[in-house]
């Protein structure tokens, strides 16, 4: 059995600019980090002892003799990817709900990916996992997705992602001091709305029409830019909170689809209580949202907002990590071959990455 752990993540700046639509021709860049909050996949060669040949569990529980008979698109689509052509049982587990703005459905597809290689014996460099993922997302499952959720994903921490016009996907960890950091992390706060939305659906209402909201767009990439001098500086990071407020005013001016009368009151509530700034995290319409509140405004702004979960956090530094590795008894001296030279990649690989 293999199982991997995978963050989510918070997109802070240039959500819209990670696009193909929009980066292959001007050029786009994120500033986003992942969190302590997971999902996880374990992943085993099912033995030959069942009808079934194929066991799904998320939300559903899929018992398939065939590939094809899947549901789940991501699943179905990454063992073909993968030409897995032997029994499987895959199972989910996630520490935050799915169609929230987490970017849960490329954790995922991170997840699995990543957790079914290792299956296969060998281990994924961060920056294949990312651009495979991506692949599958937008290429095979013709998903109206970005590109940073897959990146951040794989990569973990605070990034500043550049995405170049030649398809290129570069990052760059925003290092920073622990104390500042923390001085971040301090001043933020995340709120489920409790509002389900699917993110291609909210998506494709801006996506199509890139080329009439190109002010917008180089605006959002432009706080990309001064948010990082602001964090490599020691100003003050009420800054911070202000340019977040003004990309969530400019996010929203995109579509009618991003925001909703709802989501404006919970919004205004928090900002007349001492929130500075915040978004909806994703592409909008539902889900968590974040918010910059200074320490002391923090009681006032959770009890204005005591109908929505709060969910404490910190900075996940890890992302795509294999925790468990242990592959099955097999019934066949291939696949014994097999199993010992997939022990001998890991094993090699925990060498590599011990301090």
């Amino acid at each position: 059995m293999v199982i991997s752990r995978t963050p989510y993540r918070i997109s802070f700046f240039g959500g819209g600019t990670d696009y193909p639509a929009w980066y292959r021709q001007h050029g786009g860049c994120v500033l986003a980090a992942t969190i302590d909050k997971y999902c996880y996949l374990s992943c085993r060669y099912l033995p030959p002892f069942f009808e079934h040949r194929i066991r799904v569990v998320y939300s559903k529980n899929e018992t398939c003799k065939t590939v094809d008979e899947i549901q789940h698109p991501a699943v179905r689509e990454t063992l073909r990817y993968l030409k897995m052509d032997r029994g499987l049982e895959i199972h989910h587990d996630g520490d935050l709900p799915g169609r929230s703005g987490m970017g849960s459905s490329s954790s995922f597809t991170v997840g699995l990916y990543n957790g079914l290689r290792a299956l296969q014996g060998h281990i994924t460099g961060k920056h294949q996992l990312a651009m495979d993922s991506i692949h599958i997302e937008q290429e095979i499952l013709k998903e109206t997705v970005g590109s940073q959720d897959q990146v951040c994903a794989a990569y973990g921490g605070v990034n500043h992602i550049e995405f170049h016009t030649s398809g290129e996907v570069v990052v760059q960890p925003v290092t920073l001091s622990r104390e500042r950091l923390r001085d971040l992390s301090s001043n933020l706060m995340l709120f489920y709305t409790g509002i389900m939305r699917t993110a291609s659906d909210v998506a494709s209402s801006y996506v199509t029409g890139l080329d009439a909201r190109i002010a917008q767009l180089k605006r959002l990439t432009a706080l990309v830019k001064e948010t990082r001098a602001i964090l490599d500086s020691r100003e003050d990071l009420t800054s911070f909170g202000v340019l977040l407020h003004e990309a969530w005013a400019t996010k929203r001016s995109m579509s009618a689809k991003i925001s909703n009368p709802e989501v404006d009151r919970v919004y205004d509530a928090a900002r007349a209580a001492g929130a500075v700034g915040g978004k909806l995290l994703g592409a909008g319409g539902g889900g968590f949202l974040v918010l910059f509140v200074p320490p002391a405004k923090q009681a006032a702004v959770k009890l204005e907002l005591n109908h929505l979960i709060h969910v404490p956090f910190e900075f996940d530094f890890s992302g795509s990590q294999i925790i468990f590795f242990d592959p099955e008894t097999d019934y066949s001296e291939q696949e014994e071959s097999r199993k010992a030279q997939a022990i001998k990649s890991f094993r090699e690989m925990e060498g590599s990455t011990a301090p």
